[in-house]
């Protein structure tokens, strides 16, 4: 069989059973080996951003890499901004980039370009196959690679003429190393600081956001007072009723100060150092406060959630974590707002629900109106590259079919990947896409005097530059155009009751739902 065969049928024996594909005419051979490999489900995305942010999605929420299929250099280059979010939330993917010919590259054709040096800015591990027979084996180390703890973007660059040649057979999956224990005298040292007295702070992320890891640190907090925190942008947040409930840090530099202000000691589980998101002037980047001790004691590649099972055993034996308790906020009515809407969505959220959230100011409340909801996955903005919400949305609907999936979206953001709309209407996917359209880019008038600029003095020429009116975008007309049913929402009881009516039908649905700005 040719190279693009041998790796489909390589790339299901691992349990890589879904591609997200923009395909040029560099890939036909492996979009035809589809047809020969019926196990390997093709899902075409309009956009390669759609189709990384896919892979991301449905990488979090299955724990085995997608793979996504890109043209060329240019082509990578279109998905990167969603390939650096999966990046910063450790999911495994296998991007598979096809190149020209390998005879054909020394002509500098329009579309030669370094793959190798743009995969490498997303990527833990970039091979390019030299032989068809090398594909196989090539691609099965890639998913091991991408599997690496805590998971890692592995881009396998082909050549067209390695697919389409002759002499190549399945490779054997390769095993892929398992997330790496936690030494006794780490978890011990943990131990000793939280039984110290001084004030001290559990900081979560990566695996110790999910039910064991939540359940463990919410019993270390019980039993010592100490504070537990979870990084700002979690990839995936197991959270409701039923489960321990864990603060997040803010995204304000000063407001994440001033959770942690009088720690003494603050420990990592998963999660790295707190820094500010940016910077600004006469603020510091380092969040951590001054006298404050760091301790490591789960890092990149580290079993975080085991380490906090330790941990627990060491400082709270017999102690119970305490969970979030089962609560619902009341039905609003009136005029719709950001904070009307968050009730409106905690009272109706169902449960097992995936929420994909890329709703940035509009969300401010969603956190609180959502705490005692049944439990659900939240999935967020790990890399902060905007246009994310819904391609995560349709990849983690592909991923958990049986799961009702709601994406929370800002307006401006929503316009960056808005084909995702389409692919979920072609799959037929379980998605109900609410977006906050408050005719801005709203944050940005925040930041404006956060970086020291006098948003008063602002003229018309900056002011126009975060204004999305001019025209004002449609999205119902835009999702219907693309297949997805849609209606608009002005009030609480209009938003309830077509967010009601959407999670109780199949198949996708949008609500454009017109708040005012925060800021």
């Amino acid at each position: 069989m040719n190279g693009a065969q041998a790796l489909l049928h390589t790339l299901v024996n691992a349990d890589v059973q879904v591609c997200f594909s923009n395909p040029g005419t560099s890939e036909m051979h492996l979009v035809a080996a589809l047809d020969t490999v019926p196990r390997m489900r093709g899902v075409l995305c309009l956009f390669e951003g759609v189709a990384t942010g896919a892979a991301d999605g449905y990488g979090r929420m299955a724990s085995a890499p997608a793979a996504v299929l890109l043209h060329l250099g240019p082509g990578l280059a279109n998905g990167l901004a969603n390939l650096h979010n999966a990046r910063r939330a450790g999911t495994p993917i296998l991007n598979i980039v096809g190149d020209h010919a390998t005879y054909h590259q020394r002509y500098d054709a329009p579309l030669e370009s370094d793959i190798h040096a743009l995969a490498g800015s997303v990527s833990g591990w970039i091979r390019r196959s030299a032989r068809s027979r090398d594909v196989p084996a090539d691609a099965a180390e890639a998913v091991a690679a991408a599997l690496t703890p805590p998971g890692q973007v592995a881009t396998l660059i082909l050549p067209a003429d390695v697919c389409w040649s002759e002499g190549a057979q399945p490779a054997t999956p390769v095993r892929s190393r398992p997330a790496s224990p936690v030494h006794d005298s780490v978890v011990e040292s943990a131990a000793a600081v939280l039984k110290s007295g001084e004030p001290c702070a559990l900081l979560l992320g990566g695996g110790a956001t999910r039910r064991h890891g939540l359940e463990a640190a919410g019993r270390i907090a019980a039993a010592t007072g100490a504070k537990l925190l979870c990084e700002t942008f979690p990839a995936r947040l197991e959270r409701g009723a039923g489960l321990p409930a864990v603060e997040r840090l803010a995204y304000l530099g000063e407001m994440a100060a001033a959770q942690m202000t009088g720690l003494r000691h603050l420990i990592l589980a998963g999660a790295k150092r707190p820094v500010s998101f940016f910077a600004y002037p006469n603020q510091p980047s380092d969040l951590v406060p001054e006298g404050c001790q760091v301790h490591v004691l789960a890092g990149d590649g580290d079993d975080a959630a085991g380490a906090l099972a330790h941990l627990a055993d060491l400082v709270a034996g017999g102690v119970a974590p305490p969970v979030q308790q089962p609560s619902r906020p009341e039905p609003p009515s009136g005029p719709l707002t950001a904070e009307k809407a968050a009730a409106v969505i905690g009272a109706l959220l169902p449960e097992d629900a995936i929420v994909s959230d890329e709703s940035n100011t509009s969300g401010l409340w969603l956190a609180g109106a959502t705490a005692g909801a049944p439990p659900h996955d939240w999935l967020t903005l790990t890399g902060g590259a905007i246009g994310q919400g819904m391609p995560l949305a349709t990849g983690a609907a592909i991923a958990c079919p049986s799961r009702p999936v709601v994406c929370l979206e800002a307006d401006g953001s929503a316009m960056y990947t808005l084909s995702a709309l389409w692919t979920q209407a072609r799959e037929g996917l379980d998605v109900t896409t609410v977006i906050f359209n408050n005719g801005s880019y709203a944050v940005l008038n925040m930041e404006l005097a956060r970086v020291g600029a006098d948003p008063n003095s602002a003229g018309e020429a900056a002011r126009s530059m975060f204004d999305l009116s001019r025209p004002d975008l449609d999205f119902v007309s835009l999702a219907q155009g693309m297949g997805v049913p849609a209606g608009r929402a002005r009030t609480a009881e209009e938003l309830a009751a077509q967010f009601g009516k959407a999670l109780s039908e199949p198949g996708p649905h949008l609500i454009e739902a017109v708040v005012p700005s925060v800021f």
